[in-house]
């Protein structure tokens, strides 16, 4: 199994814009961090900073600089999130602790430009915005999380990266007695988060049984199942990333920019919760056409 993993997320799967824009970016800002021995999750926080600054910024979003103001901090919050993922791993300081603060900066961020929208638009077409906002953000959540799940679920099969395996949320820490109480309520949340996840994500638990149990009964053949893997699940992980932070940003500010956010709000709750069920249709599909794929080698 591979265990070395890159500084950098996967290329093959990757988000064009992150591909070629935020992650080089951040990838020049790494190495700068780590001297400067600044923590990931500093890096983390100080990018919430910027996520909550944009929020300010979109609350005047009828005055148009505050609108590119807004989408200029939400660029800075993506490389900052790109950056406290490199950091961890280029420092080796990856941490349960680290991956909830993540998701927790992540979650404040769009919670806070969601809010502010909100508030601006209650008072123009009343205080049912709110209720279309609040049913935006739980799709939001869900599209996320089934998104990081797939790409997760990648990088384990396809590339042998131990620390990207979803765990068991049910099972407990084993750990659990030598961890303080703040360690154990970011472990909670964390394997709440698993579990919605592998709820929303369509992830097959009897694929991976299968998979799992071939890869243990044929060492010498796991490269090869590997590469299969990646020749199939890499081009349909990229479309996955439709439903990546990256367009919500750009939506936003395209919302923003026309001063009709609430369309970016109603894309949400059915634009891409349809393309969450086109998504996932066609991988259950692309799962049972790998394992048929997979006789060929027993």
């Amino acid at each position: 199994m591979e265990t070395a993993e890159p500084v950098r997320r996967t290329s093959e799967i990757e988000e064009f814009t992150n591909l070629y824009f935020i992650h080089p970016i951040a990838g020049r800002l790494t190495p700068r961090l780590a001297a400067m021995h600044i923590s990931p999750n500093t890096v983390s926080l100080t990018g919430m900073l910027f996520g909550i600054s944009a929020a300010f910024a979109y609350y005047h979003y009828l005055d148009l600089p505050f609108a590119v103001a807004g989408f200029i901090l939400m660029i800075a919050w993506h490389v900052m999130d790109g950056a406290d993922g490199q950091l961890a791993r280029l420092t080796h300081s990856q941490s349960e602790l680290g991956k909830v603060l993540d998701g927790i900066c992540d979650y404040v961020t769009f919670i806070a430009v969601y809010v502010a929208l909100a508030i601006v638009l209650s008072r123009q077409y009343g205080d049912w915005m709110w209720v279309l906002v609040v049913a935006a953000g739980g799709c939001h959540a869900v599209q996320s999380a089934a998104y990081e799940a797939q790409r997760q679920e990648y990088n384990f099969w396809g590339r042998g990266q131990a620390s990207m395996k979803l765990p068991d949320p049910g099972a407990a820490p084993p750990n659990a007695a030598a961890m303080t109480p703040a360690q154990l309520l970011m472990n909670f949340l964390y394997r709440q988060y698993v579990r919605l996840q592998l709820l929303v994500s369509g992830i097959a638990p009897e694929f991976h049984t299968r998979l799992a149990a071939m890869l243990d009964a044929e060492p010498e053949r796991a490269a090869e199942i590997r590469r299969r893997y990646r020749d199939m699940f890499a081009p349909a992980i990229r479309r996955w990333a439709v439903l990546s932070a990256n367009y919500r940003t750009l939506g936003i500010f395209i919302g923003t920019f026309f001063k009709m956010p609430q369309y970016y709000f109603w894309f949400e709750i059915l634009g891409f919760s349809a393309i969450l069920i086109v998504l996932l249709s066609r991988q259950r599909a692309r799962y049972a056409l790998f394992l048929e794929g997979l006789g060929s080698l027993e």
